[in-house]
């Protein structure tokens, strides 16, 4: 009995140092693992509550206090932007905006992205001369590792999108990145968060300023960051339009499509599917209208247009899954 009864004093205490180490990390700012799965987990029941509670840790010196706050359920709940309220003083909240983004303090910081988006969705053109500096502060957000701090930069540059539109172009490569970089990292909610931003990028910014500014990111080394790329520019060339299309050159988004085929991973592969297959309708849509095209079917096919802008291995290719898809549709006809 005595040795089973030291052998359990031993292991409590050995799990002694582990606690202490987790409250050391935690006191860094740091978020440790328990937390990141308490903050997933939750993640739904905080978005059915549509209020946010932004609350300090206590400053006792009780390194266990605080601790427990910072491994239990987050500080922060993060509203969807219709449960947003307006402001009740925009030019006090306009005149401490910059100093809250830069704040040390991660509470303030989320209380300042939040009246960002307050101001993007109810008072848009009065933070247009500072949304240069606002944007960069966002994007220093986007980079914070804690979890609270950054998901709510996502989220503001979501309403960002939504607001300013074609405003943000000139600010728009460092935010891309970053949440390119968040839409394929593991942090599930963040990673949800960073995809539902990029969705609004696609839709409020124009197609024609915005497809230069993704082509880069398709031959990033990262090979997840190619794949959400593929996505958002998949999205995004419909919104050209026919006569769009044919402007920008459907013979250049045809390469750049066919690149995506051969990627890494099957999210680029399938983006490159369905952009193709657009490319293809859109093709044959205008090329019908063309007379000498109507004479000479052969000469305008769209097996002959792909021979004569890729290499042949890249039109084999192509041809392969457009040619799949059709056979599909017509045996589904």
């Amino acid at each position: 009995m005595q040795e089973v009864m030291s052998e359990n004093a031993l292991r409590d205490l050995n799990t002694i140092p582990g606690s202490e180490k987790k409250n050391e990390s935690s006191s860094k700012g740091s978020f440790t693992k328990p937390y990141i799965g308490t903050a997933t987990e939750n993640l739904e029941e905080f978005q059915k509550k549509n209020s946010v509670s932004l609350v300090s840790p206590p400053m006792n010196g009780n390194e266990t206090a605080t601790t427990v706050l910072e491994t239990g359920i987050p500080e922060v709940e993060y509203i969807e932007s219709e449960n947003l309220n307006d402001l009740e003083d925009v030019d006090t909240s306009l005149k401490t905006l910059l100093a809250g983004l830069e704040s040390k303090d991660w509470v303030l910081v989320c209380e300042a992205l939040n009246n960002v988006r307050r101001i993007s969705i109810f008072h848009k053109d009065a933070m247009l001369n500072i949304l240069g500096d606002v944007i960069l502060l966002v994007v220093k957000s986007l980079k914070n590792p804690r979890s609270a701090v950054c998901k709510t930069a996502i989220m503001t540059s979501a309403d960002i999108f939504n607001a300013y539109n074609d405003h943000i172009i000139d600010s728009l490569d460092p935010m891309l990145l970053q949440l390119l970089l968040k839409s394929s990292q593991d942090k599930r909610f963040v990673c949800e968060a960073a995809e539902r931003a990029l969705v609004a990028m696609t839709k409020w910014v124009s197609p024609v300023l915005l497809l230069p500014k993704l082509q880069p990111y398709l031959k990033h080394k990262n090979p997840r960051i190619r794949a959400k790329t593929s996505t958002c520019f998949c999205r995004s060339v419909p919104r050209l339009g026919v006569d769009g299309i044919k402007a920008y050159g459907i013979d250049k988004l045809i390469q750049i499509a066919a690149s995506q085929l051969s990627d890494q991973l099957p999210e680029s592969r399938e983006a490159a599917r369905i952009l193709l297959l657009e490319l293809q309708t859109v093709y044959e849509k205008f090329h019908d209208l063309t007379p000498t095209v109507s004479e000479h079917p052969d000469m305008g096919s769209w097996e002959n247009f792909c021979q004569s802008k890729l290499s042949p291995l890249s039109a084999q290719a192509v041809l392969r899954v457009t040619n799949i898809a059709r056979e599909g549709l017509v045996l589904g006809s």
